[in-house]
Order: structure tokens, then sequence, then C-alpha cells
């Protein structure tokens, strides 16, 4: 992912805000490369939200510098996983560790569900 002139904040660099639209980004397309459209339809009616999420901010990225984003899975529960994100830049300087505790989620009821099997499978 290249750092854009608006992912730039009044100090120069990336700014916090943005970090969290990166780890977005490597989750939507982490569940493309398993087939899957977007977050919110991982099998019908259920998708999957963010719970919770977590930043460690390690160095600056700037503009222009290219973020390479690993993702790996954790804490794997009847409904629940945790995410974690490694960004580093082209340097592989590690820009920030993250976190996003995911839960399956059901919008036609509007209540928790369990992981699809289909997505288990692929943890």
């Amino acid at each position: 992912v290249n750092i854009t002139i608006s992912d730039i904040n009044y100090g120069g660099h990336l700014g916090n805000d943005r970090f969290l639209t990166l780890m977005q980004e490597a989750r939507l397309q982490w569940l493309k490369s398993l087939g899957y459209k977007d977050e919110k339809v991982i099998e019908p009616p259920v998708g999957i939200i963010v719970a919770d999420a977590a930043i460690q901010f390690k160095a600056e990225a700037f503009h222009g510098d290219a973020i390479r984003i690993e993702l790996s899975i954790a804490e794997v529960g009847g409904s629940s996983f945790d995410l974690y994100y490694r960004l580093s830049n082209q340097q592989v300087v590690e820009v920030a560790l993250g976190k996003t505790g995911v839960v399956c989620f059901n919008y036609e009821t509007r209540k928790v569900a369990r992981i699809p099997e289909r997505l288990m499978a692929a943890f």
C-alpha cells in the first residue's frame, strides 16, 4: 500500500488514524483472497465486525512510502478471532504492530453469530 498525501498529518508523517484504514485494507484483501466480496457478506446474512483494535507505533512513515502489511490469525473462538498486523516500509523497518478483535455478526438478527465453516477452514 502506498502512502498518499491525504494520509499525512500535521506532523508530516502518516497519521495515527490512517493505520486503522491500512489494517482494514489488509483485512479486505485477505478476505478477497479467500473469495469473499467484503466484510459484510461472509456467509449471508453473516459478516464480520471489529470489536476492538490496538496499535503500537514503532517508526514514522512518510508520503510515498510503500507499506507492506503482514496478517496473521490467533485466538480463534466459536464466534470471534484476532487478526494481527505487522506494517513495515520498503526498507523493512517495522512501522507499527496492530491487532483487531473480529466478531462474526448476523445482520438480520443483529446478534453475534458462529464463524461460518468456510471461513473457519481458512484458519
